[in-house]
């Protein structure tokens, strides 16, 4: 300050988030100019979320608006979700729930679940998200690995925790259960809070299981700046700012549900907007987005690729900010949605362990295939696993050098894990791009799942990109398969779109037009129908789909060699 008063941890933040918002367009500026605040105390729920809603231009401003299927809603204001908040808080301090308490949250997009979270900050509290989807093995895990002492879960899904042990204090949030405590009674609780002590920067704040595409989960500790404050790079990839309404199509329990349905929104003092559905229906969602005024969207490639199998001019006011994240959008998918609603589908590449690392960011070039260039605050370098130099193709890393604010303190309790991920003077995310002149990095793949065929390096995304272009193609999914000649060759296994049937006149139509538009060595030489099995985060599990291959020739595979007219 220029009186040489000290700094609080607000207007560090507001200073950060404000520059940010303020070069929205400018991307060169923010990542040249760009610094994270330094932070040695700092609470989100209390110096951030508070004090924003105690501002007047948000009085009336809606934090939370939540649709039902059957027409209902709810609406908080940023003043009630506060004051709400603090009511759970002290509530949770009378159960005992005390700093640095680790409390499983499998609750759905319902009020309460957004209430329990910010409560939870303000308690020091440390929050296991927890999907409504897992089962009673997962929550043995989540209960014993995580060390839980409180669960807050709904009250249909308390029976999961019947053979689940543990001397935790049980909460449900609905109908009452016996045995359990009523969340419901919270609300009688003072709205005035007072915090216990300071909270650390360096404190724990969430733990994250990750989905296990590829090995048992892993437990992602998260401070509370890496999350809070790390996703203003989240903010500025979106583009959001006061006023907009973001809706972002994720399931509670998974960390882009914390990305976009709560801190990157909730730093730009946006309204965040969901659409709660037990079946997706594109017609019924976009009559949504119409009816709400959507102005800024969110969804995994896997919604993106049902929507466009949809009528997209049904959606008569698009959203001006469009972006995709999970997984890397395809070509096609961007080409279609930019041709019916005018606006450009912008990729961002981040993980569980960090916030967005790369984007599309709004008013810059998109180049056709690429994720993007380094956010502002992250020094990203492609490094050669063999060498451990930098590439233009190779491991995407962050440089240490430079730690960002938006990366994990690391695997809780997993020191092994741990230090191979921060190895070398980088974090490593697993995933392989390349680079070009100008710092656009192109995703290839997870490290596990990029293979060789013919001594050739293949990228199963390259490859799916071009099968999803064609009209029969819902889905796929490519794997190596071994081969006696040239030790393993590309198969795909595809979901189809409605009204193709899973036939050999299909196989051949398909394996003809990869065949058209890839190079001989990245040829489709095998194929096959079916569903693709996914993580309970809807990520694919490639690593299932290679333990298949190996044995005799699957019943229903087709092969290129069954179609003498497609010539080797």
């Amino acid at each position: 300050m220029s009186n040489g008063a000290e700094v609080t941890g607000y207007q560090a933040f507001r200073a950060a988030r404000d520059y940010l918002q303020a070069h929205r367009e400018d991307y060169d500026t923010a990542y040249r100019e760009f610094s994270w605040p330094r932070l040695d105390e700092f609470n989100w729920a209390l110096d951030w979320f508070d004090t924003i809603a105690a501002d007047p231009a948000n009085a009336q401003r809606y934090a939370l608006w939540i649709v039902e299927e059957d027409g209902t809603e709810n609406r908080w204001t940023f003043p009630e979700m506060s004051a709400r908040s603090n009511q759970v808080a002290n509530w949770l301090r009378g159960l005992g729930v005390a700093r640095g308490d680790r409390v499983i949250v499998m609750l759905g997009n319902q009020g309460e679940l957004w209430e329990t979270i910010l409560a939870a900050i303000k308690l020091g509290a440390v929050v296991i998200p927890a999907s409504t989807l897992l089962g009673p093995a997962d929550l043995v895990d989540r209960v014993e690995r995580g060390h839980a002492k409180h669960v807050i879960v709904r009250a249909v899904d308390t029976e999961k925790f019947a053979d689940v042990a543990g001397d935790y204090t049980r909460i449900a949030v609905g109908e009452p259960v016996s045995g359990w405590h009523a969340f419901d009674t919270a609300y009688a609780s003072s709205a005035d809070f007072a915090p216990d002590g300071v909270t650390r920067a360096e404190d724990p704040l969430l733990l994250y299981f990750t989905s296990g595409t590829t090995a048992k989960p892993k437990l992602v500790q998260h401070t509370h700046v890496s999350y809070p404050v790390g996703h203003l790079s989240t903010m500025y990839w979106i583009g959001l700012e006061p006023g907009d309404v973001h809706l972002n199509i994720s399931s509670p329990g998974w960390a882009k549900h914390a990305w976009s349905n709560f801190f990157a929104p909730w730093n730009a003092e946006a309204t965040v907007f969901l659409y709660n559905y037990t079946r997706f229906d594109a017609a019924a969602l976009m009559a949504q987005m119409d009816r709400c005024g959507i102005t800024s969207f969110c969804a995994p490639p896997t919604v993106w690729r049902m929507l466009i199998q949809a009528d997209l001019s049904a959606l008569k006011t698009p959203p001006k900010k469009v972006v995709g994240a999970g997984e890397p959008l395809n070509p096609e998918v961007i080409e279609q949605v930019e041709k019916a609603w005018g606006v450009t589908i912008r990729d961002g590449f981040g993980q569980t362990e960090t916030s967005v690392q790369v984007a599309n960011t709004p008013g810059q070039d998109v180049v056709a295939g690429s994720m993007g260039r380094p956010l502002p605050g992250f020094a990203v370098a492609l490094v050669d696993p063999v060498t451990g130099e930098r590439a233009t193709e190779g491991e995407i890393c962050l440089d240490l050098a430079h730690r960002p604010v938006g990366l994990m303190a690391g695997y809780a309790d997993d020191d092994e894990r741990t230090s191979a991920a921060f190895a070398g003077g980088y974090y490593h995310t697993g995933d392989v791009g390349s680079i070009d002149e100008r710092g656009y990095i192109t995703y290839v793949g997870r490290t596990d799942d990029v293979f060789k065929a013919s001594d050739y390096r293949i990228s199963p995304f390259e490859l799916e990109s071009v099968l999803l272009e064609h009209e029969a193609v819902a889905e796929a999914a490519v794997v190596p398969a071994p081969d006696p000649i040239r030790l393993a060759v590309p198969k795909a296994y595809v979901v189809l779109a409605s009204g193709h049937e899973p036939n050999a006149e299909t196989a051949r139509a398909i394996l003809a037009y990869a065949r058209e538009h890839l190079a001989p060595y990245k040829r489709i030489r095998r194929l096959q129908f079916g569903d693709l099995p996914k993580t309970i985060s809807g990520k694919i599990r490639r690593v299932e789909l290679r333990g298949r291959e190996g044995g005799e020739r699957p019943e229903g595979e087709f092969r290129e060699d069954d179609f003498p007219d497609l010539k080797s």
